[in-house]
């Protein structure tokens, strides 16, 4: 076990950070895996109101496990709970949502997130599994999009890259990436590190990231709780 595994954060905890920027009553979609976590972590007195594409708005945290009702998933095939008010619809009208930009944040999953927002997390390229679902559309008419994701690959390779290599899902449509180490916004083309781990220094940091962190004013420490 390396250093890196024993300071950075669980998926959990990166899913709590990310629920913390998500403002009341915002209009929420979560992609499919890691980012589901999301919805478990809504800060007290706010009420996001979650999406899926496969026609709820309004939907809670997963149920305790026995309590499912497999009649309530969400598109990642997974049980969720109903909020009062909850409504379903048609896969269309699911989409028209979407892309009518009806929908204040989308917090998906990456491969690689370039510097000036380009976002890969459909293929890993030639001879992978491609798996589009709804990201394509999601981040091109969302009105923020963010990135869940650990900083570096299993092997070790950076996931916020100069330049992304594999195929894009979208161009110039990440704002904000929250990493097992680090908060990094993108502005002006460039990676700006707005909080990182303590226990981690700037130049492990860089190190560890494939394009340069810029930063303005204080970066702050990265604290989450027990998950």
């Amino acid at each position: 076990m390396s250093r890196l595994d024993d300071i950075k954060l669980t998926n959990a905890q990166i899913a709590w950070r990310a629920a913390q920027d998500i403002e009341d009553g915002a209009y929420v979609n979560l992609g499919i895996g890691f980012p589901e976590m999301v919805a478990q972590y809504t800060v007290e007195g706010r009420t996001p109101i979650f999406h899926t594409e496969n026609g709820v708005l309004g939907f809670g945290p997963a149920p305790a496990p026995g309590d499912e009702d497999w009649d309530l998933i969400n598109a990642g095939k997974k049980a969720i709970t109903l909020k009062p008010g909850a409504a379903f619809f048609h896969h269309a009208d699911s989409f028209a949502m979407v892309r009518g930009g009806h929908l204040d944040v989308a917090i998906l999953g990456a491969f690689q997130v370039a510097q000036n927002g380009d976002l890969a997390n459909w293929s890993t390229g030639k001879g992978a599994i491609p798996a589009v679902g709804g990201a394509m559309d999601l981040v091109q008419s969302a009105k923020r999009v963010a990135v869940v994701t650990d900083h570096v690959t299993k092997t070790g390779e950076p996931k916020l890259v100069d330049t992304c290599t594999m195929p894009l899902t979208g161009v110039q449509c990440v704002t904000r990436v929250y990493t097992s180490l680090a908060v990094v916004d993108i502005a002006e083309g460039h990676f700006v590190l707005r909080e990182k781990l303590p226990a981690i220094s700037f130049d492990e940091l860089q190190d560890l990231t494939g394009a340069e962190l810029k930063t303005q004013g204080p970066v702050a420490d990265l604290t989450v709780p027990e998950t």
